[in-house]
């Protein structure tokens, strides 16, 4: 048995994570190129390796020729009388199998044959690393935050480095070397030189993913995301549904006193997350997702996928959001393209009203007949409308404090 040899593989395929099957043709291609380089030929050259003992042997099949001095190139000719020291039956035209011994290969030779393992070994290593690696394309994974590339980050992913380039980090997120971070692996590519890794650290399946890991009714199939839209390092909307009519989706994904939700902002640095329920309803959708603000009547075609929406004069600037950002993300969330007015806006507005969808079946609503009656007898007389636009005024000016206080 090999020892050394037996002992030398499993170092690399624990170390390395190369299987020994690899390792043996390595060797076996060494041996074979090591013959080339000494006797100018190896077409002739067969390696037997035992897995087992590690023990292996160079053999040269080589052609019978009856006298030795017709014996024209020696690493593939034998003599008769050579040959019959192997094999009693050996006859001329027909062939023996002679062992050759390794050790007499000459420095040259041996170092072309070290060259060769070595190839094959680092080979190898970029495989095991590019199958790792790709295996988490598409996923996120811890990184360790390196140095500076340009303008660029390098992010060590344990076996591997990656590249987290400026237009994937979020804006104003300060990073600093030797600070753990969550990225989400955007690419995994096998080059000349290794694998190639592109991270994000704002991709909106970023968001996403650290639910699914976070949220066991999501890992179990119970909550699933059904849609997400962020704008990152300040606000992100996602809309969830349980399979379960038992399970809030929205409670499973805040947790315990906001636990899970906490968890996950923390690591976006402090980045919103709102999180509403879905629904197939695309008008009761919209409603959701144009939340905290309160809405009177949404108005949705699903063929031209646009939405028409009635606020109250004191929501507005909360349903549209501090430089649009809230109607911006409702949109993106919804795929629908969203038109907010308010009431006073609604009523000389075609296609904000109710009477003008009358006798028209293609289009779904968020109608709230309950909270539109509510409305209507809250403010029955025209006094409301001072009270309403000073509100307003008001509101423009000072930011709406609770889950909106920044305007959204």
């Amino acid at each position: 048995m090999n020892k050394e040899l037996m002992d030398a593989l499993e170092i690399l395929e624990k170390e390395k994570e190369i299987s020994k099957e690899a390792l043996f043709e390595a060797i076996s291609n060494s041996l074979v190129t090591a013959c080339k380089n000494h006797f100018k030929s190896a077409d002739n050259i067969r390696i037997d390796i035992d897995y087992e003992t590690c023990d292996y042997h160079v053999i040269a099949t080589k052609e019978i020729i009856e006298l030795a001095e017709d014996v024209m190139d020696p690493a593939i000719e034998i003599s008769l009388e050579e040959a019959r020291l192997i094999d009693p039956n050996a006859e001329v035209g027909g062939t023996v199998d002679v062992e050759i011994n390794s050790k007499e290969f000459g420095r040259i030779a041996t170092q072309n044959a070290k060259n060769v393992i070595t190839q094959k070994i680092r080979e190898e290593e970029r495989n095991v690393i590019y199958n790792q690696f790709h295996s988490l394309e598409k996923d996120i994974t811890t990184g360790v935050v390196q140095r500076r590339v340009g303008r660029n980050w390098s992010i060590n992913l344990g076996k591997a480095d990656a590249l987290l380039m400026e237009s994937e980090m979020v804006p104003g997120e300060v990073l600093r070397p030797n600070d753990r971070i969550k990225v989400y692996v955007l690419e995994v590519r096998n080059v000349s030189k290794g694998s190639k890794i592109t991270v994000s650290r704002t991709h909106p399946d970023l968001v996403k993913r650290l639910f699914e890991a976070e949220v066991t009714e999501i890992q179990d199939g119970t909550v699933e995301i059904m849609s997400i839209a962020r704008e990152p390092g300040s606000r992100t909307k996602m809309a969830v549904y349980s399979k379960d009519p038992n399970v809030d989706p929205v409670g499973a994904c805040v947790g315990v006193k906001g636990d899970r939700a906490k968890a996950i902002v923390n690591e976006l640095n402090g980045e919103k997350i709102d999180i509403i329920c879905w629904d197939e309803n695309p008008g009761n959708l919209i409603r959701n997702a144009l939340s905290p603000a309160e809405i009177i009547n949404v108005f949705a075609d699903p063929e031209e996928r646009t939405a028409n929406v009635v606020v109250p004069d004191a929501q507005l600037s909360l349903a549209i959001g501090k430089a649009g950002q809230n109607a911006r993300l409702a949109a993106k969330l919804t795929n629908y393209k969203i038109d907010i007015k308010s009431e006073t806006q609604a009523k000389d507005a075609y296609g904000f009203r109710i009477e003008d969808y009358m006798g028209d079946d293609e289009y779904d609503d968020g109608y709230d007949e309950e909270y539109d009656e509510a409305y209507d007898e809250e403010y029955s007389d025209d006094s409301y409308m001072e009270a309403e636009s000073a509100e307003y005024a008001a509101a423009s000016e000072t930011p709406i404090d609770g889950e909106a206080d920044d305007e959204n």
